[in-house]
């Protein structure tokens, strides 16, 4: 091992995210908030989510503690479990460092930008067609059975809704929500130009049977929260509160024609909590042109929208993949907006609200349901269009069927199948393996893939990766489970031979090691890097492990390609809040490793050992 130290200034970059995220609506009495707080995007702030072995002022007390000077907790919300530290642009913690510290803190659970979410809206054309969603859906068939119930409530989390609208103002009773960008109670749009959220409730529930403009899919009852401002944005924050308001009024079903970015642990939390509190999220799916789908859509929890046309065609904006549940009309889409008047707009924006009304027709139906029933009910029931499950789900939405339980009734039971590749793997070789041949039941879907791989290991997904760590035959079972509950399994045998690559990893080792001393501090770090030659005739592991001071934190990061890491460029890395660290890395005998152990605060000496195996 060879090194030479190099004592400069780094930062590790532990979370990176991008881009727009999505729109939220929400209610009040849920939060408190710094006085004077701006409405809208908040790119200079950080979302710090609490453990739930602590509590919210003891949180607080800890992140209070742990940020610069110049930052401040603005907002909390403890139904959630987080709150808002703003970090100055211009100040001298940058938005990373001080995410890197916050996680480092005893009960805090994780720290994230405070994404901004956009509304999905596609443009229009100019001259816009007639009413088509609710024949599509078959919406008109399910009123002979039920127009919808006002016990059923749709949340519209989005810009505001204009509730004086003469095809919307009976579906509100009074309380009509709460504005989260303004923090008041009313959560009208500010201007007749802030349409979305007014176009979004009257897809899901514009008063049908009225002598006024549109039919909506359902006559159900809506609240509308305003998370998002005029111009179609709105911060995470926000949005997050306005689902747990929504969960907390008693919604249904919480409509959220929004999307984008990366995955939150904030928006997964407050997804999470309203389908723990009975509330469905229905989300859409996204205006990509193809691209996966978006969140919060993709979140486990949320049903996930993709947009069809006229001729119940994909939209060639839809967001599609092996996320979405269901399709619905999302093109040229006719409904309200502010000030009376009536709009065609086109995104999945408007097929996520359409569905929305389709599973109210089907809660109003069934008012026993519990939020998986109606998601399955949602689901059983959508029709077959002939798209790929990757663009429609498991089809499109069907009113008439969802209020008579049709679809073909019990939907049955899945099919479990799987493959390997290679077939006649060695000891410690990958081995992959693949369900995406396991069918679901009729009009359903498969909700986990649980693996036990027969050697005490066990794995969830479609597709997973697994190494055996000795000679002999594996019963691996996978057991499938689709959404009305019911499961399979299939087993196979895996042979796992030992003569690949020579014999069993471990045959031959070897070891180096090297001392050294760092001190670093917060604002200035000293680090060493080293690089090491694979010593063994036929390498296949190598464990680094550093051995440093307890009152210190150092830390470990490695490449294999020998180039000197930083904190920001690295294919390994191992930190934790003391200087003991270890990371292990597979080797096909091409390598040759660079490491960087890095001070990011207190000083001591410290022992680095590399440990070898061949075969």
């Amino acid at each position: 091992m060879s090194g030479d130290g190099n004592h400069d200034i780094g930062r590790r970059s532990v979370l990176k995210a991008a881009g727009a995220t999505g729109a939220f609506l929400g209610l009040g009495g849920v939060v408190s908030a710094t006085p004077g707080r701006e409405p809208g995007p908040k790119e200079d702030e950080i979302l710090v989510g609490k453990s739930d072995t602590v509590g919210i002022a003891s949180a607080r007390t800890t992140v209070e503690s742990a940020i610069p000077a110049e930052a401040s907790v603005v907002h909390e919300n403890d139904a959630l479990g987080y709150m808002a530290v703003k970090v100055p642009e211009d100040g001298p913690s940058t938005q990373d460092s001080v995410i890197e510290r916050l996680e480092r803190q005893p009960g805090i659970e994780y720290a994230e930008p405070n994404y901004t979410v956009e509304a999905f809206l596609e443009p229009n054309d100019p001259q816009f067609g007639s009413q088509y969603a609710p024949q599509q859906v078959r919406a008109d068939q399910a009123w002979d059975t039920t127009m919808g119930s006002m016990d059923v409530t749709i949340a519209v989390v989005d810009q505001g809704v204009d509730y004086t609208h003469p095809d919307l103002a009976d579906r509100f009773q009074g309380d009509e929500g709460y504005d989260f960008v303004d923090n008041d109670d009313d959560p009208a749009p500010v201007v007749n130009s802030e349409n979305h959220g007014t176009h979004v409730g009257g897809c899901a529930a514009a008063t049908t049977d009225n002598n006024e403009g549109t039919a909506g899919i359902s006559n159900c009852r809506l609240i509308s929260g305003r998370a998002l401002g005029s111009g179609g944005s709105g911060s995470m924050a926000d949005i997050a509160d306005a689902i747990q308001w929504a969960a907390d009024q008693g919604a249904d079903i919480v409509n959220l024609s929004l999307g984008g970015g990366g995955a939150s642990d904030t928006g997964r939390n407050a997804i999470d909590y309203a389908y723990n509190n009975g509330t469905l999220p229905i989300a859409a799916a996204g205006n990509d042109y193809g691209s996966p789908v978006s969140y919060p859509a993709a979140y486990d929890n949320c049903v996930a929208v993709s947009a069809v046309d006229q001729n119940e065609q994909i939209a060639n904006f839809s967001n599609y993949g092996p996320n979405v549940n269901v399709a619905a009309p999302g093109v040229d889409v006719l409904a309200p907006v502010p000030g009376g008047g009536y709009e065609g707009l086109s995104g999945t924006s408007m097929a996520c609200p359409v569905a929305s009304g389709v599973a109210a027709l089907g809660k109003s139906a069934h008012p026993d349901d519990s939020v998986q029933d109606l998601w399955d009910r949602l689901e059983s029931t959508a029709v077959d269009i002939g798209l790929p499950t990757d663009q429609q789900g498991s089809g499109r939405v069907d009113a008439a069927n969802i209020v008579e339980g049709g679809g073909g009734g019990d939907p049955g039971s899945p099919t479990a199948s799987f493959g390997f590749s290679p077939s006649d793997p060695e000891v410690d070789e990958t081995v992959a393996f693949d369900a995406s041949g396991s069918t679901p039941p009729d009009g359903g879907s498969i909700t986990s893939y649980e693996w036990d791989l027969g050697d005490g290991a066990t794995k969830n997904g479609e597709t997973i990766d697994h190494r055996f760590g000795a000679e002999g035959d594996y019963s691996v079972q996978l057991t499938v489970t689709a959404g009305n509950g019911e499961t399979d399994t299939s087993t196979q045998t895996v042979a796992i031979g030992g003569d690949g690559g020579g014999g069993q990893c471990g045959a031959e080792t070897s070891s180096d090691s090297v001392s050294g001393y760092l001190s670093g501090g917060w604002w200035g770090n000293g680090s060493d890097n080293y690089t090491y030659s694979l010593d063994t005739a036929n390498p296949c592991q190598a464990t680094v492990t550093l051995s440093g001071p307890y009152s210190a934190d150092f830390d470990l990061y490695l490449t294999y390609d020998g180039r000197t890491p930083t904190t920001y460029d690295y294919d390994e890395v191992s930190y934790s809040p003391d200087s003991q660290e270890e990371i292990t890395v597979d080797l096909s005998g091409d390598e040759e490793l660079g490491l960087l152990v890095d001070a990011y605060s207190g000083s001591g000496s410290y022992t680095l050992t590399v440990d070898e195996l061949g075969q």
